[in-house]
């Protein structure tokens, strides 16, 4: 019988390949998969998970580099949180929340806690879309106005309003949701919209252009200003300096909300509880999910800032679910922050980011043809393959699929045949491993990722070889 060994050094069994079978035949008849065409697919079974690393069925070993979908911050099986929803469990599985409940209120005051000051009130959704979804309600209802601005280069869920407000290719299929939308150019400096040569610049035309945006479109009409702080699936692009001031400056001045859209990066993914604070922004909602308590429960929410929050003090909010703020997601996310303060994970993810991947990752800038830029914060990363450093010519095509895609896909196979699960979006690999990873694990995963690229330098060769011929 095939066995896994933890962190701890124990072994413990794994279910059988029979098992395994009634898995694979259970997932192919009944379960209907997000984002894919259902025939052609064909999902892993995993059967055990503990701290960065998953088992298959056969006790094949995946360091985890993208904390499932960047929200398993404690990583799999964490003994506290674990233990925190047995206790809950075992007083307290559920209640609706329109009464007063412990761990909701604690959960909510440690949240609060840790935001911007002038933020003292916490509405809990279900996940991150839901989250998106009632920040830009309370940005409606509180303003009177009605459209809300986002980037293109962005992922904001996949409910309604979150699809709409989402500027990547997932959109497409699902518009028109919401005819309130509007788009902009984010900045993003290694692939300027602006043609900027420096940071500043980017910042400066970026701010420029969603100025004239805001005044072609109606300031009058605009009730928020959606932003990833880091935008997360569709590049890791960390705003230049003074980007996210000019944004507050510019809501400020047109009576506009800003929503801080920190879904991926709160929690301690940039080594801040919230990634604003690495940022010195100042936002009025803020939106939150995943990392809260590495989704062992779904949970989400939305940190409401007074000026928001005051507007509902005499009129009612018109929004409401079953599942706001429950006790075995709160129990779980209530163990988070203990463990946050008592292992000083936001003090490691600096230093590890700072320490450890950032000089590694950078120097394969020097190494890889196929690398044209690395850039993140923290334990979230991102290497941008390409065909030709000259042009930038990216390594696949955007939005490939099929035959096109096949670069990236060889490069995908050779991490997972080293041992490593990698996070791939476009032409990119992102690196956000669980940030209880240990520094021996991240060096061996990133080494993995390193010989992996050596299948997407075999790409970048024979386009350098086109252009000279």
């Amino acid at each position: 019988m095939a066995q896994f060994t933890d962190r701890h050094g124990m072994t413990h069994p794994l279910p059988s390949p029979d098992a395994e079978a009634q898995v694979r035949a259970d997932d192919r008849r009944h379960v209907f998969h997000s984002w894919s065409a259902q025939a052609l697919i064909d999902p892993v079974p995993v059967a055990a998970g503990e701290g960065s690393t998953f088992w298959d069925y056969a006790g094949n070993a995946y360091l985890d580099f993208s904390s499932q979908l960047v929200n398993l911050n404690l990583g799999h099986q964490h003994p506290d949180l674990v233990a925190a929803i047995q206790r809950q469990a075992g007083r307290l599985a559920t209640i609706q929340p329109s009464v007063a409940n412990d761990v909701r209120g604690e959960l909510a005051r440690l949240i609060t806690e840790v935001a911007p000051d002038g933020f003292e009130k916490v509405f809990f959704t279900n996940g991150g879309a839901e989250a998106v979804e009632y920040a830009v309600r309370m940005a409606r209802q509180s303003t009177g106005r009605r459209k809300v601005m986002s980037m293109y280069r962005s992922y904001h869920g996949s409910t309604s309003t979150a699809i709409s407000l989402t500027g990547d290719p997932r959109r497409w299929a699902n518009d028109p949701s919401d005819i309130g939308a509007v788009r902009f150019f984010g900045p993003y400096l290694y692939r300027s919209p602006f043609h900027s040569d420096t940071a500043e610049q980017e910042a400066e035309r970026a701010l420029a252009h969603l100025e004239q945006t805001i005044l072609l479109e109606g300031p009058a009409t605009i009730a928020a200003i959606i932003i990833e702080t880091v935008v997360g699936t569709n590049g890791v692009i960390p705003p230049p300096p003074g980007y996210l001031q000019g944004v507050r400056e510019l809501c400020d001045r047109h009576g506009i909300l800003y929503i801080a859209d920190e879904v991926m990066v709160g929690f301690g993914r940039l080594g801040e509880w919230f990634g604003i604070d690495a940022f010195d922004a100042e936002p009025d909602l803020i939106t939150f999910a995943k990392g809260v308590n590495s989704g062992y429960v779904p949970l989400g929410g939305v940190v409401i800032s007074d000026r928001v929050a005051s507007h509902f003090d005499t009129v009612p909010f018109p929004g409401g679910l079953t599942y706001s703020g429950h006790p075995l997601a709160c129990a779980a996310g209530v163990a988070t922050f203990e463990v946050f303060r008592r292992d000083g994970i936001l003090e490691r993810v600096r230093d590890l980011g700072e320490r450890v991947v950032g000089p590694t990752i950078r120097s394969w800038v020097d190494r890889h043809p196929s690398v044209g830029e690395v850039r993140g914060l923290g334990l979230f990363w991102a290497v941008e393959l390409v065909r030709d450093r000259q042009t930038r010519e990216p390594l696949v095509p955007f939005n490939a699929s099929g035959p096109d895609a096949a670069p990236m896909g060889a490069f995908a196979s050779a991490a997972k045949k080293a041992g490593v699960r990698p996070f791939t979006h476009f032409n990119r690999t992102h690196i956000a491993p669980p940030l209880v990873i240990s520094e021996e694990e991240l060096v061996r995963g990133l080494g993995a990722i390193d010989e992996a690229l050596s299948v997407a330098d075999e790409y970048a060769d024979a386009a350098d070889e086109r252009t000279t011929a």
